[in-house]
């Protein structure tokens, strides 16, 4: 069992929901997750954990495909629903779910993604499948996504964190250019690694 102030912690990240769906054979189903992310940038590719208990598990294995549903803030309905295993509402809520050629995504959703799987990688109890995006579709971009954390539950994408005309980076190059040029030694001469480009933001 995972340790008490370990689960709390990881309890406090708290990240995008998606639905991701998948259909094979005539079967169509889809889950709630907010275990979806984006891993590449130059080419588009994004990796799902998933775990094998989910219905949609086999469904991707099959077909080799799966849809994400970025959901909304509006939408902790849907979010709930896809929650739960579908069988045990026997799938009564046809209406949060569309077709999108040939996969199911919910509608209303601020994006949609149809990805290829290229790799599969055992992990624990989760599978993580690799897959590049071959469509995208837009759907409400300009409302506030919903969030989850299994500590602080369904929030809504809020005001921003950094005020317009901030920055740190500014604030940094201000103090360096204030500084000797004796004091500016580049990292070879000190025979440390080569120092990384200064991130303006996650990635």
């Amino acid at each position: 069992m995972i340790d008490r102030d370990l689960k709390r912690s990881l309890g406090q990240m708290v990240k995008g929901v998606q639905v991701v769906g998948a259909a094979h054979d005539g079967t169509v189903r889809a889950y709630c997750s907010h275990w979806v992310c984006q891993v590449a940038f130059e080419e588009p590719i994004l990796m799902a954990s998933v775990s094998p208990k989910h219905d949609t598990h086999g469904l991707i294995v099959a077909s080799g495909t799966f849809s994400v549903s970025v959901l909304a803030g509006d939408q902790v309905a849907e979010g709930q629903y896809f929650s739960y295993p579908g069988r045990k509402f026997r799938y009564l809520a046809g209406e949060y779910v569309e077709d999108w050629d040939g996969l199911p995504v919910v509608p209303g959703a601020i994006s949609y993604l149809r990805c290829e799987v290229f790799e599969r990688t055992p992990m624990a109890d989760h599978d993580l499948f690799f897959a590049r995006i071959t469509a995208v579709r837009e759907g409400r971009l300009n409302e506030p996504p919903l969030l989850y954390s299994s500590r602080l539950g369904w929030r809504v994408t809020g005001d921003k964190a950094r005020e317009p005309g901030t920055s740190i980076r500014d604030r940094l190059l201000e103090r360096l250019a204030a500084l000797p040029d004796a004091d500016l030694v580049d990292a070879d001469e000190t025979g440390a690694d080569e120092a990384p480009d200064v991130a303006t933001g996650p990635g």
